[in-house]
């Protein structure tokens, strides 16, 4: 199948050889019917364990199914935060390029727009283009305005919050004594029906879009860009229940059965080992009985999240399996950035918003006016290969599962290659046949930073990218660059060019040892990699 994707983008090609306006914003090639689906599944903050199929104990067997018939990724990288990565995602290239250099702000310089910018042709605006139906539900978090919604940016019908976290079961925000959370559908405004949970709601609406037009037989791009398991920990409790006294044994003790299950599964390296846990973070036996019983019932809570999350991905693969195009549809599931390890109930800033309208008492936990996130503890358990968590450069922070199945896409396994999220649009593109233009509805526009991944797909190379390709990142002046297997980061504010850590990761994936001093050339050539970078991508500090 691979090979008749292939022959079709060599057509596709040539083609727009011959007509000109294809390639740039205006395409006359329609693309052929017999080309694969796409369906791309966001989870929000899910850790690199979580899956049964990572090495977790959560009951995943849908999402399993797909890494059994299709490729892991044991080493997919990300933005530390869930904007940059979703711009990343729908463009194949920088964050700062595509306008969403730092979550949550928004200002006039460079890189820091708060949107998708003009730089950039997002990946469902061109498929939108050469035929494809395009379909979304779920986070939006790309820009609140309504031309950078997702219906002005090539979306034929969506549902979407537009702000990056929201209640699970109601409208009422965070952002605000009195505020509601912004969905719009279609690119109008609209308003959560009350009791409905998000992972259910937006499965309901994705399937309902694939739903309405399959009679012409078009393929379609449908994107699921789910709001869980991000906190606040919100779930019916029949999904939390499966989980209980699970978790009583504390987060070190999961993080060590995590670890060794990684390595069981081939993840990790059997010589791998376990990294220093953050300085934050409580032995479990010095909290008291009560606080070991509150911190197990978070992870009951987000374990319950995750199963529902996996039920739902189920029901669009039964959806496509009766339909019959489920064979004919390329699956990519992913995690937009490590898990998460935020407080926010806890933030002075932002607490006073919160507590009106919620609470953190145990006897309501998981319920619509609970307000719980699990922190740093259970994060640093889900990712116990790795360095940190979300909102840092180091490993734990940006590498993520993913996983991709589809037509004949194998031989099925694992692939420790280099992959970024930013390859996901190329790969797209390069099994569709359709080019990513030069010019785009009459402007310039960046080529992709990205590259595609289906040569590893089929099979024919181990490796997408050259041994010398460089993958950069910034992000609220957190740090990071990897050439080959080096890498150097900086996880410390403010961001200085001497903070920079030194590691190589072929025989260091926790990033423990700083070999600034042992490699010195090494870390000057990764340093005029840095200084390259931040040319191109016209790195600034804006506050």
């Amino acid at each position: 199948m691979i090979t008749r994707f292939r022959e079709v983008r060599l057509f596709g090609a040539f083609l727009c050889g011959l007509l000109l306006l294809g390639c740039s914003g205006s395409p006359e090639v329609r693309v052929r019917k017999d080309l694969p689906n796409i369906l791309v599944l966001v989870a929000d903050d899910l850790g690199y364990s979580d899956l049964g199929s990572f090495g977790g104990e959560i009951h995943t067997p849908n999402i399993d199914s797909l890494a059994m018939a299709g490729m892991r990724f044991s080493r997919f990288h990300t933005a530390p935060m869930c904007a940059p990565s979703r711009a990343m995602l729908l463009t194949g290239n920088d964050n700062h390029v595509a306008g969403l250099g730092r979550q949550a702000l928004e200002v006039e310089v460079f890189g820091y727009e708060g949107h998708l910018t003009e730089r950039v042709a997002p990946l469902p605006e061109i498929l939108r283009e050469y035929g494809y139906h395009t379909y979304m539900a779920g986070k939006w978090h790309l820009g609140s305005q309504p031309q950078y919604n997702p219906q002005a940016l090539g979306f034929e019908h969506s549902y979407v919050l537009l702000e990056g976290v929201g209640n699970h079961f109601n409208g009422i925000s965070f952002f605000g004594p009195g505020a509601t959370s912004n969905y719009t559908e279609d690119g109008r405004t609209t308003q959560w029906p009350e009791g409905t949970y998000s992972t259910d709601r937006y499965t309901d609406k994705l399937i309902s879009y694939i739903e309405t037009q399959k009679e012409d037989g078009e393929p379609f791009f449908a994107y699921a860009a789910y709001t869980a398991p991000h906190w606040p920990l919100q779930v019916d409790k029949k999904y939390s229940s499966k989980y209980e006294g699970r978790y009583d044994a504390g987060y070190e003790d999961l993080r060590e059965r995590r670890f060794r299950s990684l390595k069981d599964s081939g993840l990790i390296p059997e010589e791998a080992e376990l990294p220093a846990l953050h300085p934050s973070i409580r032995p479990w036996a010095s909290l008291s009985e009560e606080e070991q019983k509150r911190e197990s019932r978070k992870m009951e809570i987000y374990a319950g999240m995750v199963d529902n999350l996996d039920e739902n991905i189920g029901r669009i693969i039964h959806h496509l399996k009766e339909a019959g195009v489920y064979e004919n549809t390329l699956i990519i599931f992913l995690s937009d950035n490590g898990a998460a390890g935020e407080d926010y109930f806890s933030d002075p800033e932002i607490r006073p918003y919160v507590n009106p309208y919620f609470n953190d008492d145990f006897e309501t936990m998981g319920e619509p006016d609970s307000f719980i996130s699990y922190g740093p503890p259970w994060a640093e358990a889900a990712t116990p290969a790795f360095r940190y968590y979300k909102e840092f450069t180091t490993n734990g922070g940006i590498i993520t599962p993913m996983i991709i199945t589809g037509p004949e896409i194998g031989p099925a396994g694992t692939s420790e290659a280099f992959a970024s999220i930013m390859d996901i649009a190329p790969t797209v593109l390069d099994l569709t046949g359709i080019p990513y233009p030069e010019t785009w509805k009459g402007r310039s526009v960046y080529p992709m930073r990205g590259e595609s991944l289906v040569p590893v797909l089929s099979g024919k190379k181990s490796s997408a990218h050259s041994e010398d390709y460089v993958f950069a990142l910034e992000h609220a002046e957190y740090t990071m660059l990897r050439k080959g297997d080096w890498k150097i980061t900086n996880s410390t504010r403010p961001f200085r060019e001497s903070r920079f850590e030194l590691f190589d990761l072929s025989r260091d994936l926790g990033e423990q040892q700083d070999l600034r001093l042992q490699a010195p050339e090494k870390y000057r050539e990764l340093l005029k990699e840095w200084e390259v970078y931040s040319r191109e991508v016209r790195l600034q500090f804006p506050r």
